[in-house]
């Protein structure tokens, strides 16, 4: 009789110690071990077959036509490189109640040409019927099953045959012959790679939600995101109406691309033009408010970034940024107090980017640069500028990418202003009716706006 082995897994990382441990040696996360038991497996019988495999040269390899299914959703197709590649892997993760389910289940309303099988381990067949009836979905094509067996669900794929594969969500998903309880790492890991392989070889689209972890991260192995074709996460606030759906990886395109949609009763609405919408509450005549044209992608997109210094009331002045690096907050407060004369030791100072975008990249150093400039001597930033550039430790301002793209989205929303790095102005085209001025400091642009 084969003995039954103990160990402890990590449900971050995947580590497995011999014992259980507090803290994770892997990934430094803390109560996170579980215990696995599992039988040892028996010995392996190689059997020999007829037919092998032989390695080929990449010319005899047949071409193929990386056909892509098309939902209907514009947002949804930029955000999977042009639509949904036949045989891809994707990976859905977010917060509890952001909305995966209610993208998932608008499927069906996208592809109504397209056989959906909707694997639901978490809610029955009647709570998705009801969720899609409140979402205006109906027809044939979309057919629904409750199960967590892995099994099961790959006999449910062999009968109908289906275009798309939902399963909602992977971590209530098991197989019946790994002792472990479902959602631990080890089932996680098993389920996804059955699962991958045959969607593989049906050539079944297939999307996969996934839990999140506290800090924000994909519940489960690490090695999941590695075997997935695509990982998208869908962000947002449940207290505000804007979800975003960003990919993080997609081998069959871009992976910095995002798709904005906004959530209401009948279910998640595109939102073609989210410049317009971000700076249609935004306040003139204000200080501490500048605009930025963001890259997210291949989009330009226009927000807005407010500051506010005020005196502080404690010993240690706060720091707080929200969607942006408190880090890079930091520094630009630096550079603002060394280069620019600003004393800011016994001030507060809070950043916030409206709307709920996330700024990463450093194009967006001037604009929080000039907010808070502006905030501390309470003078207003000129409303009709839109602030571009990447400030440097030494107080210079740096050349920046896409920088046509985005004073011509700038342009299109009426400014007619435009503050950006010198190095990059003179290779640009200016659009009609902008003037654009080039700066090589921070001091020179700030000078500029207050």
């Amino acid at each position: 009789m084969a003995k039954v082995r103990k160990r402890f897994v990590c449900q971050s990382c995947g580590h497995e110690s011999s014992q259980w441990m507090g803290r994770c040696p892997s990934c430094e996360m803390w109560d996170t071990f579980v215990e696995e038991v599992s039988a040892p497996a028996g010995p392996r019988t190689i059997v020999a077959t007829s037919t092998t495999t032989a390695p080929v040269s990449l010319s005899a390899v047949p071409g193929t036509t990386d056909e892509r299914i098309r939902t209907g959703s514009p947002e949804l197709d930029r955000v999977l490189g042009g639509g949904i590649m036949r045989g891809s892997f994707t990976l859905i993760a977010g917060d509890p109640g952001i909305g995966k389910s209610t993208l998932m289940t608008e499927l069906a309303r996208h592809l109504p040409e397209r056989r959906i099988l909707y694997v639901s381990g978490e809610e029955s067949v009647s709570q998705v019927k009801s969720r899609a009836r409140r979402l205006g979905v109906s027809g044939e094509n979309l057919l629904l099953l409750a199960e967590t067996d892995v099994n099961a669900i790959v006999g449910a794929m062999d009968a109908v045959t289906p275009d798309v594969l939902v399963v909602d969500s992977i971590q209530t998903v098991f197989r019946p012959e790994i002792g472990s309880a479902p959602g631990t790492v080890t089932q996680v890991r098993e389920s996804t790679a059955e699962l991958l392989q045959v969607t593989k070889q049906r050539d079944i689209a297939a999307f996969v939600v996934g839990h999140v972890t506290k800090d924000g991260s994909i519940a489960g192995p690490r090695v999941l995101e590695h075997m997935v074709d695509t990982v998208l996460y869908f962000e947002g606030d449940r207290h505000h109406a804007f979800r975003i759906l960003r990919a993080v990886k997609n081998r069959f395109g871009s992976a910095n691309e995002i798709g904005i949609f906004e959530m209401r009763e009948a279910g998640l609405a595109e939102v073609a033009d989210p410049s317009g919408i971000f700076l249609s509450e935004r306040g003139y005549g204000v200080s501490g408010c500048t605009v930025v044209a963001a890259m997210e992608g291949s989009r330009p997109m226009l927000v807005e970034v407010q500051a506010l210094v005020t005196q502080t009331s404690y010993g240690t002045p706060q720091r707080s940024a929200t969607g942006l690096d408190n880090r890079r907050l930091q520094m630009l407060l630096a550079v603002l107090e060394k280069r620019f004369g600003l004393r800011l030791a016994m001030h507060d100072v809070f950043v916030n980017v409206a709307g709920g975008i996330r700024l990463d990249e450093p194009a967006a150093d001037l604009a929080v640069a000039a907010a808070v400039a502006s905030s501390f001597r309470d003078v207003p930033v000129d409303t009709r500028s839109v602030v571009l550039g990447e400030v440097g430790l030494g107080g210079e301002v740096r050349s920046i990418s896409r920088l046509e793209a985005r004073l011509n989205e700038s342009r299109r929303l009426g400014f007619e202003r435009a503050i950006v790095p010198k190095m990059g102005r003179g290779s640009i085209k200016v659009p009609a009716g902008m003037e654009v001025t080039g700066v090589v400091s921070l001091s020179e642009a700030l000078d500029l706006l207050i």
